[in-house]
């Protein structure tokens, strides 16, 4: 098989995990990653990613966005990679404040406070400034990411999540649109709370220091 059969054999796996609510075995545990360097296992994990956003896109889903993952210090060294991943977002993702999201849909998910940066132009370098972030961004938005594998227990690594679409699953953006140059992107905190009862509190500088690093 060449490499992009062997991309499109682990897609639809991940697809049929999806589509099933059953988890499947680590991908980097089989053949197809085994003899590959980091470099090019990142580089395959990406190319399945690919295939499945096309899959959703050509079944009529549209792309809203990009998740980044894994910009947590502690959240990479558990994983032992040096850099963050990202994912596609899509509409069929998204949810509203308070809008119930049907979790029995879902596999093993699991909630993330996050702040989303809604676009109101591209950025087409590879490199951005944080003048060309700013320019490019409209406003920031509190936000909830719904996170969820298809693969077995969480036991990732890497190349699963990055294949897995970075573990997207669900997520709900703010409703109160706030101007950067109102915020204070590394100060603003966040708790998040079952009820009464605090369950974990964060702030941007969480994520590489300053969300725009991330």
């Amino acid at each position: 098989m060449n490499s992009r059969s062997n991309a499109e054999a682990l897609a639809l796996r991940l697809r049929e995990s999806e589509r099933t609510r059953q988890t499947i075995a680590p991908l980097r545990d089989d053949e197809r990653f085994t003899h590959l360097n980091a470099a090019d296992a990142a580089q395959f994990a990406y190319a399945v990613q690919q295939i499945n956003v096309e899959a959703r896109v050509a079944a009529g889903e549209r792309v809203v966005g990009r998740k980044i993952g894994l910009t947590s210090p502690a959240v990479q060294r558990q994983l032992g990679v040096a850099q963050p991943d990202f994912g596609a977002l899509f509409a069929s993702m998204a949810y509203g404040d308070s809008q119930p999201i049907p979790l029995g849909e879902l596999i093993q998910p699991k909630v993330e406070a996050e702040i989303a940066l809604v676009l109101e132009h591209d950025l087409t370098h590879e490199k951005h400034t944080y003048a060309d972030l700013i320019r490019a961004t409209a406003y920031a938005l509190a936000a909830i990411e719904v996170v969820d594998s298809r693969i077995e227990g969480w036991n990732i690594r890497f190349v699963d999540t990055v294949a897995d679409n970075a573990s997207s699953a669900r997520f709900v953006l703010g409703s109160r649109p706030v101007l950067l140059r109102d915020v204070d992107l590394a100060a603003c905190a966040m708790t998040l709370s079952n009820d009464a009862e605090a369950l974990s509190r964060g702030n941007g500088a969480a994520c590489l220091g300053n969300p725009l690093n991330a």
